[in-house]
């Protein structure tokens, strides 16, 4: 189980984390197209994960600058 933590940010703070994240995310997208084109199943699944918690935390992020 993962740890709850509570943290205080400002909205430029959470902006500059989503801005962040999208760097990140596309940067597992292009491994896991990478990894397609090599017929890395493996790492193809393991990017693909990546990429997609990270799209969970930006939009979790996106919601509290949108309050």
């Amino acid at each position: 189980m993962t740890k709850a933590i509570t943290l205080s940010l400002t909205q430029d703070e959470i902006e500059m984390l989503v801005d962040a994240l999208e760097v990140d995310l596309e940067g597992y997208v292009e491994s896991a197209k990478e990894a397609r084109g090599n017929g890395n199943r493996e790492d193809v699944k393991t990017f693909t994960e990546a990429a997609t918690r990270i799209q969970a935390l930006m939009a979790r992020l996106q919601d509290l600058i949108e309050e």
